[in-house]
């Protein structure tokens, strides 16, 4: 089972062209884009570890995909997701994030179901590798 966290991860991975494409539609709205990475993907994790810094004043998507490149050079069994920051007044947020790599064996999650006193019911996130 894939982990479906932000845009496009129900769809298969996008190549690199497909990413880049992706990023220059960013870059055009004035979005900043940023990437991370993590081992944990689980879905209260929300503060993944950044790769450098924020890129705000990048115009060209070969720059982003540089750094994606040197980052997947470093970390080849994390996820790695960029992100795209909108830093105009009233939103100042991220407005698209998406998954552009995943390990070769991703972990999955089950939900655990414990009955305790009485008809309560208790819930746990097991992860499953």
């Amino acid at each position: 089972m894939r982990v479906t966290q932000g845009a496009f991860s129900f769809l298969p991975d996008l190549t690199d062209d497909q990413i880049k494409k992706q990023v220059a539609w960013c870059l055009d709205q004035e979005w900043a884009v940023s990437i991370e990475f993590t081992d944990d993907p689980h879905p209260r994790n929300t503060y993944w570890e950044m790769w450098g810094n924020p890129m705000f004043d990048l115009q060209d998507p070969a720059g982003v995909m540089q750094e994606l490149a040197a980052c997947r050079a470093a970390h080849p069994d994390h996820y790695i997701r960029l992100n795209a920051f909108d830093s105009s007044r009233g939103w100042e947020a991220v407005r698209m994030s998406f998954i552009v790599q995943r390990p070769k064996v991703e972990p999955t999650f089950r939900l655990e179901r414990t009955e305790v006193e009485g008809r309560t019911q208790r819930y746990t996130l097991v992860t499953v590798r």
